[in-house]
């Protein structure tokens, strides 16, 4: 396109640098070597001189160098650290070579590299606004919107209304490759072994509430930095308008470890329960949650109750011949408790087995396992009896199967396969309050491993199985399953043969 078809001029530039004042929000700095005070205030005026001129100077076109943008080395997925200076203020990067630079002053470094790479396009990843450097010309242009809609994706509640709907799910997006994705459904890095945590990611982003308050959440930059990373993740996760169909969470995962002090690694094994409760936890903390019901999107979707009825165990001479049970003549003792998942105990395994048994896994149905909720089934532990009643149901339920087991020796898997049903699970041993008691399952963490290791080895593998939307009730679910980069649709009769250890249920409305 012609300077005059695109209307595009540059003016005089001012032969005597005016004397400004106002606040310095985009300042080049010095090397860690030393620092030089004068280089430093220089640096300033010119980009307060910069700034003033960007009302009125207009560059040529010739002078874009947008022809030079090379859009698949982009990747905006990792923390926003200069590569020189490791620092994360005043941050640009190079949409050339995809590098990151601290100021574009003449004393920073994205000025320097402007010139000994001959690499001019630049963008301020906080205000994505693009400069040609050395020059200093600032540029918009629509051609690089794409660019900003992959560095900060925005949802409008139009879009995010739509995300779960089946036209929406048959229309695939399409990268920079032309390769098919399905927002939402896409491959999260596998770094090292942060696979536990990739699952759980995933589960939490598919559950509607959840997903579309972080979608549509705007940050005005005090908020706690944990939460606005997982956002982020979020944005990118479901962002229709990638350069690739994937997604890298380190920058999400290195906030996590540094939040946990180094708890949750990317670098080793751990267990996706653990995180899923911390995360839960501490996110209800970020959004100024308090133990008030509903306090935070993360209560009103996951909070439920339970009542808890104690009694001692009341040693008879005939015991050993009776199961435990509560003697309604005694006090019982109750307490009502909040939760944000529940824990499902798995029967053991048989020790021995005969040669024709040896290869059939024990099997148990949701219902059996349910049953500890029922205020009717009892357990006995160290000298008491407890029963378990749910009170009141959340929108969404969590379910940990208790697979693992551990001992002053060894950790111990249990394979009992529970059979579930992927849509109309009733608990209705739960009251209602008002809503049906019929729930709808719509993520499913599976753990796999080689015969006798657990999830601490590094022959472990965790997949997640996600439902693709919210379907008519005529219509047949798709689901797939994500192990990191692989995705697989995955038919809903094979869902229950894996090691189900995490599952979350949507309650029919």
């Amino acid at each position: 396109m012609s300077d005059t078809a695109r209307g595009l001029e540059i003016p005089e530039p001012p032969k005597k640098r005016p004397r400004v004042s106002g606040t310095i929000d985009d300042i080049g700095f010095q090397s860690t070597g030393g620092s030089d005070l004068n280089s430093v205030r220089t640096d300033v005026y010119d980009e307060l001189d910069e700034a003033k001129l960007e009302e009125t100077q207009e560059p040529k076109a010739s002078d874009l160098y947008l022809d030079t943008v090379n859009r698949a080395v982009l990747d905006f997925d990792f923390e926003k650290l200069c590569s020189v200076s490791l620092s994360n203020i005043n941050i640009y990067g190079c949409l050339v070579c995809g590098k990151y630079f601290q100021g574009r002053g003449k004393s920073s470094y994205a000025y320097a590299h402007s010139i000994h790479d001959d690499h001019h396009v630049f963008i301020n990843l906080d205000t994505e606004k693009v400069y040609v450097l050395p020059d200093g010309y600032p540029v918009s242009d629509p051609s690089l919107d794409d660019i900003s809609a992959v560095l900060n994706p925005v949802f409008t509640e139009q879009q995010v209304a739509n995300l779960s709907s089946p036209r929406q799910l048959s229309k695939p997006s399409y990268d920079l490759s032309s390769r098919p994705y399905i927002p939402g459904h896409i491959g999260l890095n596998n770094i090292k072994a942060n696979d536990y945590l990739n699952v759980v990611i995933h589960s939490l982003l598919h559950v509607p509430p959840l997903r579309d308050y972080l979608l549509l959440m705007k940050f005005s930059g005090k908020e706690p930095e944990l939460f606005k990373r997982f956002s982020g993740l979020a944005k990118k996760l479901w962002n229709p308008r990638l350069f690739k169909a994937q997604v890298s969470p380190h920058e999400f995962l290195q906030e996590v470890r540094r939040a946990s002090n180094g708890k949750f690694k990317i670098t080793e094994q751990g267990d996706p329960v653990e995180f899923l409760g911390w995360l839960l936890n501490h996110l209800h903390r970020d959004m100024g949650g308090t133990k008030k019901r509903n306090s935070s999107i993360i209560y009103s979707t996951f909070q439920g109750e339970v009542r808890i009825d104690t009694q001692q165990v009341l040693v008879k001479a005939d015991m050993d011949n009776e199961r435990p049970y509560f003697d309604i003549d005694r006090e019982i003792k109750s307490a009502h408790s909040p939760f944000l998942f529940l824990a499902l105990d798995l029967p053991p395994p048989p020790i021995f087995q005969d040669a024709v048994e040896k290869n059939i896994l024990p099997q148990v149905t949701l219902a059996q396992v349910l049953a500890k909720y029922d205020g009717k089934t009892t357990h006995e532990f160290a000298g008491q009896l407890k029963r378990w009643r749910c009170t009141r149901l959340p929108q969404y339920i969590i379910l940990h199967y208790k697979r693992f087991t551990k001992n002053n020796f060894i950790e111990e898997k249990n394979p009992t396969i529970v059979n579930f049903p992927v849509r109309g699970a009733d608990f209705r041993d739960g009251p209602s309050a008002g809503h049906t008691t019929v729930y709808d399952l719509i993520a499913n963490v599976v753990h796999e491993s080689t015969a006798g290791t657990t999830r601490d080895k590094e022959n472990t593998v965790w997949k997640v199985h996600l439902r693709a939307g919210k379907l008519e009730a005529s219509e047949e679910d798709k689901w797939y399953t994500i192990q990191d980069l692989i995705i697989e649709e995955i038919a809903k009769e094979m869902l229950f043969l894996g090691e189900t250890v995490l599952q979350i249920w949507e309650r029919r409305s």
